[in-house]
């Protein structure tokens, strides 16, 4: 049961708020607003490093079913309902369109600051740090073929271009490992030699063999770097022009608990008393009573405790619906 685990995880709360208000149930892919949630390292050419975040908001707005039922509903009736509304907005000659937003933390302060910028429960106030817009992310071109350009498709959080650098948030590091390891398992260990996943020029980085390379292998080309042969094409010579922004590092290794250093409950108090209008607040106590009800008495109390440290009224409430469900 996923809220055995949530109220153990006090940390969780202001993201399950997120998913049990209506931002839970978009209405489609077009109408909804994407995040980096993870802090990204961006590099520029004078090797100056700035944390940052990314965030893109549909031109054609924010839009979110009525409630779950109506939700519910399109999903019996539909499961595709999102996928096809895309595909037919763009096949019908118009594009779904998001302005691309920028978060921008210079690099020292990013370790002052008063939240764990690092920590992918928190989120960075726009007020400190507001929205710099640099573009646009269009989507206007629909797959000819939905299997080779979709189904193989093996996106991954290491698939970096150069200036674009991790950080120390321990999430994305996870992603960064598991996600080509998913991939291999599902689409091979040469899942990069997919004409969806590798670039239009070819790459040479000494990679060989394996099942199914299906690339030329590197023909003659030496398969270990460095090396004495000669240098062209096929043998390049090793480029330190985009090596990876150099920083320190201190402390203890070792395997801890994530630290939490300020307060996990500050930012969902501020979402439910200030970010959710009143008609907002009754579906997402609703919503987590219909989820919750189902659950074990004392992990519905666990539950609520952590409710009570957002704020009482919504622990308040959610309780009462619980008694007034379980009387039914």
């Amino acid at each position: 049961m996923i809220f055995d685990f949530a109220s153990q995880i006090p940390e969780s709360v202001h993201q399950f708020m997120f998913l049990f208000s209506d931002r839970g149930t978009p209405l489609n892919y077009r109408n909804m607003n994407g995040y980096s949630s993870h802090t990204l390292k961006w590099v520029n050419a004078k090797d100056e490093a700035f944390w940052i975040k990314l965030h893109y908001k549909p031109v054609d707005g924010v839009k979110n079913f009525k409630d779950r039922h109506e939700a519910n509903a399109m999903e019996a009736k539909d499961p595709d309902h999102a996928t096809r509304y895309l595909f037919e907005h763009i096949q019908g000659g118009k594009e779904a369109v998001w302005d691309a937003f920028v978060q921008v933390i210079p690099f020292e302060e990013g370790f002052k600051y008063k939240y764990n910028i690092f920590d992918v429960t928190k989120v960075v106030p726009h007020k400190d740090y507001p929205l710099i817009k640099y573009g646009r992310l269009v989507l206007n071109r629909n797959p000819i073929n939905y299997f080779a350009e979709v189904e193989q498709s093996a996106f991954s959080p290491s698939h970096l271009v150069p200036g674009v650098e991790p950080s120390f948030d321990r999430m994305f590091q996870a992603r960064m490992f598991s996600y080509p390891d998913t991939h291999r398992h599902r689409l091979g260990p040469n899942y990069l030699q997919i004409p969806i996943n590798c670039p239009l020029n070819p790459v040479v980085n000494q990679q060989r063999d394996g099942f199914m390379t299906v690339n030329g292998n590197g023909g003659l080309a030496p398969n270990f770097m460095p090396n004495t042969l000669k240098k062209d094409a096929l043998n390049p010579i090793s480029s330190t022009t985009y090596a990876a922004h150099k920083h320190s590092v201190s402390g203890v290794v070792g395997r801890f608990k994530h630290d939490h250093p300020n307060n996990d409950f500050e930012q969902p108090a501020h979402f439910w008393r200030n970010v959710l209008k009143e008609d907002e607040r009754a579906r997402l106590v609703d919503n987590f009573v219909d989820a919750i009800s189902g659950a074990r008495k004392e992990v519905q109390a666990r539950q609520i405790e952590v409710f009570a440290k957002v704020d009482k009224e919504f622990a308040r409430r959610v309780a009462d619906g619980l008694k007034k469900k379980s009387s039914l």
